[in-house]
Formats: C-alpha cells, structure tokens, sequence
C-alpha cells in the first residue's frame, strides 16, 4: 500500500485515456461521463499529492510521473476541443509547448540536482486550465449563452485568457530560472 500515491498518478493516465474516447463518442452522456471522468483525474492529482507528502513518502516516481500526468491530462482535454470546435489550435500549441519547455527545463535542472517544485504561477495555470477544461465541457453538454459553447466568442476569449496565462506563467519560471537554465557545464 506504500504505492498508492503512485497508484493514483498511474490512473490519471488510464482515466486520460477513458475521458479522450468518451469526448469522441457521439452517444448520450458520453461528454457527461467525459466530465466525470476529468473531475475525478483531477482529485486524484491532489489526493495523491497530498497522501505522499503527508503519509506515504515522496518517491522518484511521483516526483516525475505526477507532474507528467497533469499535463498529459490537461493537454489531451485542451486538444480534444480542438477537435469539438471549442478552442483554436494555436491556443492549445501555446499551452502545450509551455508544459513541454518546462518539463523539459525541469529534467534538465533535475540532472543538475535541482527539483523545482510548482511556483505559484503555475499553481494558478494548473488551476485556470481545469477550470476552462470545466467550463467547455459544460458549454458542450448544456446549451446556455453563459457557457463556452462550441464557436462562441466566450470559447474564444476564455481559450484565448488560458493560453496567455499558460504562456506567463512559463515566462515566469524561465525568468526564475534563467541563471541555472545558463549555467556553463563542467
């Protein structure tokens, strides 16, 4: 049992996976269940957090896979839009791009014995993307003018607002980091 932090993160993955074929089928509940699922996936990237740090142990593993279970997560919903007409494709290549640089950034700092926690910019990305990821599933499931519905100017705007946060909050980090990023080797 000392593993189910890492249990949880493993199941981001699968529940990724479910939530990707539930956002394609074209049957009732299949967006509903799409919903559930993502909420679900992303409890679980904070209980599993949480039940390391506090219970169970930080391992190498979870240093790792956590933060790449959130951002597969994330980027898979984001794309799927794309494919649902909720949001343009050049705003999800921003935030997927920023997620990539970063992890990258971070492997590269971790090779130095560096680990960079989450800042509090990309705590408030992480938190603004799920909560846009919400906000479209519910335009597609219900119709309203208060939702994010599918070639809405609110789509647009709260595409175009996650991508530019996406965007600050990587500015941020590399800002933060710009000296280790530099640092001559050997």
């Amino acid at each position: 049992m000392k593993s189910l932090p890492n249990h949880l993160t493993i199941s981001r993955f699968w529940m990724t996976a479910v939530m990707m074929v539930c956002m394609t089928l074209d049957f009732p509940y299949a967006r509903i269940a799409a919903l559930i699922i993502f909420i679900i996936a992303s409890v679980t990237d904070a209980l599993d957090g949480y039940l390391a740090r506090n219970f169970f142990g930080v391992t190498s593993f979870g240093k790792l896979m956590d933060p790449l279970a959130d951002k597969v997560l994330v980027c898979a919903a984001f794309v799927g839009f794309v494919e649902l007409g909720s949001i343009a494709a050049w705003m999800v290549v921003v935030i997927i791009a920023r997620e990539f640089m970063v992890t990258g950034m971070r492997l590269l700092m971790i090779e130095k014995g560096i680990v960079m926690p989450a800042g509090p910019w990309g705590k408030i990305k992480t938190t603004v993307q799920m909560l846009a990821i919400c906000l479209y599933f519910f335009g597609l499931i219900w119709e309203s003018p208060y939702l994010p519905m599918p070639g809405t100017a609110f789509a647009w705007w709260l595409g175009l607002g996650a991508a530019l946060l996406t965007a600050w909050s990587g500015i941020v980090y590399f800002w933060k980091e710009r000296h280790t990023i530099w640092e001559k080797e050997g």
